[in-house]
């Protein structure tokens, strides 16, 4: 390959448990991985937290790896894109880049107090109506509120303009770029509670409803645009930053779901459905979520959201809490030595559930164990509930008039092939898993390209999408009508609401 006349990219995408940088060619090929785990911090009950000197110092190492990498293979760069973990909120001071709080992680549920108070005084359906969302904890305006609350003199600092406010790509790109840029994209904004979806613009009347100063908040760009140049003391040059999205919008992206109807499921630490809708901003009457799938040249496309919290979590969770297994990995040899379900279901609402319930007090539950329940039966469990929780997802886009023909699949879960396939069958649905499993960092990595010019249209990107596998449906109604019930029944017994 040319290194002159075929440019790679790098795509930084921090997510929840690690940051990794990624090389892909023009073609969408990955040529380098570097990855590093950051710990995850629980001071509290249903309280989630990140240190952002971890994620800025894991985004950086990576980056500096995959640099290398780059410079040892006599490689352009064409530029840098960043897709990373939504709604987890960070402060920090203009000068010093310095956060005054940890990172409150997306699935934190700290505020379920404070949106209960919120909705005691405002009509939902009016947040809802400019948001595309709900008045939940999971979302960044109260995560804001409350660090400017708990932190001495921050609410003073904040409205002398001296603090400012982002979700992790806007506080990535203010390091980056040596605190001369302070932006994020439209999908990150349409995560915050803040951002008018409709007009594009940062929503007074909710700056006011949720106390979040205007001062602290970034300037609001398409996915694909200048977000200024790294600091030439990180690398050793400076490479211009063309590309930004949340992780399930660059997955949809990845995915090339760019056609109206087209529908991604990405399977990381939690599940999120986005189904494209087009132009077309479609209100869910079934508790699913309106939100910003990407914007360019200034054009909206809509996408309708199902978010889960717990999907790989809950792998993870049998490893490290309960060290039922060593690592995932092990999982699908497992389960497949299980021929049948034995009636255990895991409910994993460890921090609330998500889509389509919102239930914030919601806690984690197993019911149907037995003397014979053993650690397969655990880990079977664990798999399934993520498939049910599709399910569900589904369901409320069917009561909204939505009923997709396929599904295109990614995330870390999907390499197991038993799971994919009982997503199939519980879904009655086609699967379809693409060539390139890293959907999250490839969308980065093309939103990056548009910008530079190395893709004109994205014709250019959906053309290089592959098919992996194909996983049809083979259970019959008879068998997976009980199996749903039962389901459906262990949710009802954890739900507050």
């Amino acid at each position: 390959m040319s290194s002159q006349t075929n440019p790679v990219i790098l795509s930084i995408d921090q997510g929840t448990t690690s940051s990794r940088t990624l090389v892909f060619s023009v073609s969408g090929d990955i040529l380098f991985v570097a990855q590093q785990e950051f710990p995850q911090i629980y001071p509290d009950d249903g309280w989630v937290e990140h240190d952002p000197d971890a994620i800025w110092e894991s985004s950086l190492s990576t980056l500096k790896e995959a640099y290398a990498f780059t410079k040892s293979q006599g490689q352009k760069i064409a530029g840098i894109g960043i897709t990373n973990q939504r709604e987890t909120t960070l402060v920090w001071d203009r000068e010093s880049g310095e956060c005054i709080y940890n990172a409150i992680v997306w699935q934190d549920r700290r505020t379920a107090g404070l949106c209960r108070k919120l909705k005691s005084r405002v009509d939902e359906a009016d947040i809802t109506a400019k948001t595309g969302l709900l008045l939940d904890p999971y979302f960044s305006a109260t995560k804001a509120a409350w660090i400017l609350d708990h932190v001495s003199g921050a609410r003073d600092r904040a409205k002398a303009g001296t603090l400012a406010f982002g979700t992790v790509d806007s506080f990535l790109i203010y390091r980056l770029t040596g605190g001369a840029v302070h932006a994020t994209d439209a999908t990150n904004a349409s995560r915050t509670n803040l951002f008018n979806i409709h007009s594009q613009s940062w929503d007074p009347d909710l700056l006011e409803l949720f106390d979040v100063p205007g001062k602290i908040l970034p300037d609001v760009r398409d996915c694909a645009a200048d977000y200024g140049h790294t600091d030439k003391a990180l690398l050793g040059e400076s490479l211009p930053i063309l590309g930004v999205a949340g992780d399930q919008q660059a997955a949809t992206i990845g995915q090339g779901c760019f056609e109206k109807g087209s529908i991604k499921s990405t399977y990381g630490t939690g599940c999120f459905v986005l189904l494209n809708t087009g132009s077309e901003c479609i209100t869910s009457k079934n508790r699913l979520l309106s939100t910003v799938a990407y914007r360019l040249g200034g054009e909206v496309t809509y996408a309708l959201e199902g978010s889960i919290f717990v999907a790989g979590a809950a792998v993870q969770w049998l490893r490290d809490q309960l060290q039922i297994i060593t690592n995932a990995t092990q999982t699908e040899d497992m389960v497949r030595a299980r021929e049948t379900h034995n009636g255990l279901y895991l409910v994993p609402a460890f921090t609330g559930l998500g889509a389509p319930h919102w239930d914030p007090d919601a806690r984690g539950a197993i019911f149907g164990i037995t003397r014979a329940t053993d650690r397969t039966d655990f880990v079977r469990a664990a798999l399934e509930s993520v498939c049910y929780q599709t399910r569900d997802l589904f369901k409320a886009m069917a009561d909204d008039g939505v009923s997709p023909e396929a599904l295109r699949v990614d995330g870390g879960m999907v390499a197991n092939d038993w799971m994919v396939q009982f997503l199939s069958d519980i879904l009655d649905l086609p699967i379809e898993r693409p060539k390139v499993m890293e959907t999250t960092a490839l969308g980065a990595a093309y939103l990056a390209g548009l910008q530079a010019g190395v893709y004109n249209t994205l014709s250019d990107i959906s053309g290089q999408w592959q098919r992996q596998a194909h996983f049809t449906p083979d259970m019959t109604d008879d068998v997976r009508a009980p199996l749903v019930a039962g389901w459906d029944k262990a949710v009802s017994k954890v739900l507050t609401d």
